[in-house]
């Protein structure tokens, strides 16, 4: 059975995609930001045992990554209305990939770091460095670098977490794929060109990744 595409229908309708895409590039990028910092904080936070926070920051890394994005948008889009706390599609959106990216994040950095030898950063001391100039000099750098390939494997993974999005409203991707495959019944069309937005997306996020692993590990990093 051959497959018919109506090339017509999909120039039609690029331009909702390109829309599409640049909403969901734009809510990504703040969630993957944001999501940088608190990852970087909680891993902080371990790295350095602080007394309760640690726990609390434990506790948050079990329930963001048990939890699916689509029920935390749930939670946020239609659950706490329920006791007068109302936000935009947009923040819910933001808040839900913060909070499930900031914990692979956190246990990305928190695996650089624990990477790094203890002696270095004794080493550090011993020579006149304060511990603060040890950490920014000594231990963030190579952390950093043993990090790399698993933060762009989250962002990545961040990305593609943005299909559940179209949940509370938000016309990105999926839900211009959904909706054009509801109106009229252009399944294959319109799930070709998600398919091909998705990989405009990510595509060069993977060669960039790669390129940096390799230039890290030729330059003696992340061994």
């Amino acid at each position: 059975m051959e497959m018919s595409l109506d090339i017509n229908f999909i120039n039609q309708y690029i331009p909702l995609y390109i829309e599409a895409a640049k909403l969901t590039i734009r809510l990504g990028v703040i969630g993957i930001l944001l999501a940088l910092m608190v990852g970087f904080i909680c891993a902080m936070i371990q790295y350095f045992k602080i007394p309760v926070l640690r726990q609390i920051v434990a506790v948050y890394k079990e329930l963001s990554r048990n939890t699916p994005l689509l029920v935390q948008l749930f939670f946020l889009y239609f659950g706490l209305p329920k006791i007068g706390i109302k936000i935009s599609s947009e923040t819910c959106a933001i808040i839900g990939l913060t909070f499930l990216g900031g914990s692979y994040m956190a246990e990305a950095f928190r695996s650089g770091l624990e990477a790094i030898e203890k002696i270095q950063l004794e080493s550090g001391l011993s020579i006149g460095l304060t511990h603060a100039q040890v950490m920014k000099y000594i231990i963030f750098p190579q952390a950093l670098s043993i990090s790399v390939p698993a933060l762009c494997a989250n962002i990545i993974f961040m990305i593609k977490e943005t299909s559940v999005f179209s949940v509370v409203a938000l016309p990105d991707l999926m839900y211009v794929a959904k909706d054009l495959i509801g109106l009229y019944y252009k399944t294959e069309e319109a799930l070709l060109m998600l398919v091909i937005a998705y990989l405009i997306l990510l595509l060069p996020i993977s060669v960039i990744a790669s390129i940096l692993e390799r230039r890290l590990r030729y330059a003696g990093f992340g061994n």
